[in-house]
């Protein structure tokens, strides 16, 4: 025979305890999401960042002859070449000079960092946030140290990087530079090889 005063179940106030506890670990599953979208992010801007700067060093060295024309392009992003330079350098019947190919690879890569490679809906649906691209090297073009530095806007305050100068000071990264995130690669060249 059971004991029916001896019976215990949950009572209201501990069910209250442990919906309390459940709610506060999915609360903190909720707030991991947001802090790996974050990180998500700024990996993939970064992953972007470092394709470009490789993908232009590398083009930089193929095409010596035109080392010039590379380091005299303002800082690259936001449209600043403007239309497809005339040649295009893609007819093989019809080969452009070293400095036409390095100005139609700054607007191929200036097109790649402002995301124009990528549409949807009719506008630009890849590239970085506010993409700032810098080239700096030897001056006149001779063997040396060449750097390729991008910049964008990161989500997050964080404190200015003193890698690279590239965008700083523009404004598009906050009022102190804070949201500035920069990635710089540089390689040796020798435009003789």
């Amino acid at each position: 025979m059971i004991d029916r005063k001896r019976q215990n179940g949950f009572s209201l106030i501990e069910l209250l305890v442990a919906m309390v506890i459940f709610t506060v670990g999915l609360l903190s599953i909720a707030g991991l999401q947001a802090v790996a979208k974050k990180s998500n992010y700024e990996s993939n801007q970064r992953t972007t960042a470092s394709h470009i700067a490789y993908g232009l060093l590398e083009e930089m060295r193929a095409n010596g002859n035109g080392i010039a024309t590379y380091l005299a392009a303002p800082d690259l992003g936001g449209g600043v070449i403007g239309a497809e330079p005339v040649p295009n350098c893609k007819d093989a019947a019809a080969p452009c000079t070293a400095q036409q190919k390095a100005a139609h690879d700054l607007w191929f890569w200036e097109q790649t960092l402002d995301g124009e490679q990528e549409a949807a809906q009719g506008g630009a649906a890849g590239g970085m946030l506010n993409p700032t691209l810098c080239i700096d090297g030897p001056a006149g073009g001779i063997a040396g140290i060449y750097g390729v530095s991008v910049a964008w806007q990161g989500p997050i305050s964080m404190a200015n990087s003193n890698i690279s100068d590239c965008g700083a000071g523009t404004g598009k990264y906050g009022a102190g530079d804070e949201f500035r995130r920069v990635l710089r690669i540089t390689t040796y060249i020798d435009p003789n090889i």
